[in-house]
């Protein structure tokens, strides 16, 4: 206790102007791989405004499923909006600093679509847990109401604990180097920087990233753990093909999602063999590509969204030439 009442009694606060964002000092040609994130930024945004039109505006995909979906594509907007422009604005227009309010803003919008997108597969395993094990109830138990209710707690849930991540951040005096190693204003490389004691946001970070990332992931793999015991027990073969073909869109962003990150902490944690410029790039690319894939295996896997997305693209098609 001795430590909080110390921590929350400091009196002496440092802020710094701002920081300045160094990263990818090894990469020559650097600037290659921005002009391809501007691409991935364009078609991100494209695809998943696509999906989120699609779904609002055609009532019969009003299920509890494409709520899930329309909820993970507001997220993938989120997430590409806060990190790829400003990486562009400091890799490629070579503007890096970033001042301190700013910094946590972007601290929070990254952090709280992270999470967010990790509660988001959690919530459409759930809904595949429902649809296949329990078919009988799932009108009764999986509802509009229920689905909407579950993302809402997982909303105010993210907001509450990176709110909190945040504002201790504040409690934090910078007063020796401001050069933040990273792709963004990251939490870690940020609070390291701290001239004192910083055990708290450690803390933080350490047990967040456990509970946001593991306890998600660990229900998805119980899910399907559940269901392949059910479809397994199915004496058809074309019902066990068909339960599965309806799992194959939310496995591939589980993989896109959780496989980069698995192994970019297992070689970085535990085997010591990916330097700071490769963790870098790694990791800005685990965080830029699944908002960017996720709408197109949505669009081109799901036969209701493909199928208006190709009427939506032949309205306008017919319309411009006759125009």
């Amino acid at each position: 206790m001795s430590f909080f009442r110390t921590f929350w009694n400091s009196s002496v606060i440092i802020h710094p102007p701002g920081f300045y964002i160094i990263g990818f000092q090894k990469y020559p040609f650097v600037s290659v791989y921005f002009i391809f994130l501007a691409f991935v930024y364009v078609v991100t945004v494209l695809f998943n405004t696509l999906v989120i039109f699609i779904i609002v505006f055609n009532h019969c995909l009003h299920t509890p499923k494409f709520v899930a979906v329309v909820n993970l594509a507001v997220i993938d907007l989120i997430l590409s909006t806060c990190l790829i422009p400003s990486m562009i604005k400091i890799f490629l227009l070579k503007d890096n600093f970033i001042t301190f309010n700013l910094c946590l803003v972007q601290m929070f919008f990254y952090y709280a679509a992270g999470i967010l997108e990790s509660c988001a597969l959690a919530v459409l395993a759930y809904d595949r847990l429902v649809v296949i094990c329990f078919p009988l109830r799932q009108h009764s138990v999986n509802t509009l109401r229920s689905m909407t209710f579950i993302i809402s707690v997982t909303w105010s849930f993210t907001v509450g604990i990176v709110s909190f991540s945040i504002a201790i951040m504040t409690r934090l005096s910078f007063c020796n180097s401001l050069r933040v190693f990273s792709y963004f204003c990251d939490y870690a490389p940020v609070f390291r920087l701290a001239c004192n004691d910083y055990t708290l946001q450690w803390l933080t970070a350490s047990i967040l990233t456990i509970l946001c990332l593991g306890v998600p992931f660990g229900f998805i793999l119980l899910s399907y753990t559940v269901i392949l015991v059910t479809v397994f027990r199915m004496k058809s073969l074309d019902s066990r093909k068909k339960a599965l073909s309806t799992c194959v869109e939310h496995l591939i962003l589980v993989a896109v999602f959780y496989i980069p990150i698995l192994v970019i902490f297992l070689m970085g944690f535990y085997l010591r063999v990916i330097d700071q410029d490769q963790r870098v790039l790694s990791l800005s690319l685990a965080s830029c590509i699944p908002p960017c894939i996720n709408p197109m295996v949505y669009s081109l896997k799901t036969k209701a969204i493909k199928v208006r997305a190709l009427a939506v693209f032949k309205r306008k098609t017919f319309i411009i030439n006759s125009s």
